[in-house]
């Protein structure tokens, strides 16, 4: 029940509504009940619910460092990095023959996976990086000799 006082040219009315059914209300003025027919049915405003989900880490947090390697020595070539990214995938090792134009690494940069291929024929004889850390622009990423 709602209660409502409100003054008419200065008459003073207590107006009490009761229960509403459909398009019926049961309403009481000054003391004298009154069933009042409404054009349409009420609109009751549904209340906001708040639904939150549960967010879930897909993979574990990884520690990154920051690598910017110099140049390898004469006689060495140095895979460089062409942008800042992170690393995603080794796909070479120590040890391994490549060919020019293989990929040796996957760095991801600005949402997208880039293949770093190698430079020139010959053996990796370094890594100077790990798989989740970060890179900048002109990093030595693998060495071949």
């Amino acid at each position: 029940m709602k209660e409502y006082k409100y003054k008419i040219n200065g008459n003073p009315y207590n107006v009490t509504i009761g229960d509403i059914n459909d398009n019926i209300a049961h309403v009481e003025v000054n003391g004298t009940s009154y069933t009042v027919e409404l054009e349409k049915a009420p609109v009751v405003a549904p209340k906001p619910v708040v639904v939150r989900q549960a967010v879930t880490p897909t993979k574990p947090a990884v520690q990154t460092t920051v690598v910017n390697k110099p140049a390898a020595p004469a006689g060495k070539s140095g895979v460089k990095s062409p942008l800042p990214g992170v690393i995603l995938d080794i796909k070479v090792n120590v040890g391994d023959a490549v060919k020019k134009g293989q990929t040796v690494i996957i760095l991801e940069a600005m949402k997208m996976e880039n293949n770093i291929n190698a430079d020139k024929d010959g053996t990796v004889t370094a890594i100077s990086v790990n798989k989740g850390d970060s890179v900048l622009e002109g990093s030595v990423l693998v060495t071949i000799e």
